[in-house]
């Protein structure tokens, strides 16, 4: 008898979540991955050289735990937890992919084109992954934040910026992939 797996329900997942959001809320906590990274710089001594990085990173020591879920969850949905089905897409989609270069398109969630390791050792990928990285870097600091960290914390403690913060995110998402990919590949 062959076992697939299938992803969480959204009735266990969205409790779940919202259950760490009470948790972090009620404790005056918050959440997100642009947090972690400061705080990874700071205990790296970017304080020396900027004054953003000088702060008591010991405070938020506990948020580094996001960044070992995140990295362990990855290994174990990646590994453990994928399903190797076909996803399904319209001959539309396939078509569109295809004039971009994709080959085998809805045979992976990630990629080869984008994500494998000659994608990135090569000097267009390790161009786009530079200028991606400034971006997300000065994007998440002129935000004040990242989309989880905007998107969980700020949305459900009912922040107007994290709204605003949102909606931004999501026309810059729609820019990049409507107007600039297509440039780019």
């Amino acid at each position: 008898m062959e076992y697939i797996l299938q992803p969480w329900p959204w009735y266990i997942s969205g409790p779940c979540i919202a259950l760490v959001m009470f948790l972090l809320l009620y404790f005056g906590r918050t959440f997100g991955m642009s947090s972690n990274l400061r705080t990874l710089c700071t205990i790296g001594g970017a304080g020396k050289r900027a004054e953003f990085f000088n702060f008591n990173w010991r405070s938020q020591k506990w948020n580094l735990i996001v960044v070992l879920g995140a990295v362990l969850g990855g290994f174990i949905a990646h590994n453990f937890l994928s399903n190797p089905i076909n996803i399904d897409l319209s001959q539309n989609t396939i078509n569109d992919l295809e004039a971009l270069g994709f080959n085998n398109a809805g045979q992976s969630l990630l990629p080869p084109e984008l994500f494998s390791w000659d994608a990135v050792f090569s000097f267009k990928g390790f161009l786009i992954l530079l200028m991606g990285g400034f971006l997300v870097g000065f994007g998440t600091r002129y935000a004040g934040g990242c989309t989880s960290g905007h998107g969980i914390t700020g949305l459900s403690s009912l922040q107007l910026p994290s709204l605003i913060a949102i909606i931004g995110f999501f026309i810059g998402g729609l820019i990049m992939v409507h107007l600039i990919y297509p440039i780019l590949f």
